[in-house]
């Protein structure tokens, strides 16, 4: 997650809170998502960036969980997201963004994983 994506989410949670923000990712591999995960809940692990040390423990969401898609208008989803869904490895991307969130984000859920697939 680049440096100017850390400075707005962390902006976001002091104007609005933690509990009232979620982090929809859509990065195209696993470990990337994983990565963005763990930043937005609990601090840039490469210690770079404005969420360095920062534990937001806001709840990432990948773009392709069903509880994410279930949420979107379908042409808009299939016109944006369709292609992905069909090329990505969406088991490993979502196993990997469920993790995180269950094991650092303020409630712990890991809510959207084995949901619909």
């Amino acid at each position: 997650m680049d440096l100017a994506n850390q400075a707005r989410i962390k902006e976001l949670a002091d104007e609005y809170g933690k509990n009232d923000l979620v982090v929809i990712l859509g990065g195209a591999g696993a470990e990337s998502s994983g990565i963005a995960a763990e930043t937005v809940s609990n601090g840039d692990p490469s210690y770079a960036g404005p969420l360095a040390g920062v534990q937001l423990g806001l709840e990432p969401y990948h773009i392709l969980e069903p509880v994410v898609k279930q949420d979107c208008d379908p042409k808009v989803y299939e016109e944006q997201v369709g292609m992905m869904e069909m090329v990505l490895d969406v088991d490993a991307i979502i196993k990997e963004v469920s993790t995180i969130r269950s094991q650092y984000s303020a409630t712990g859920r890991a809510t959207g994983s084995e949901e619909g697939r």
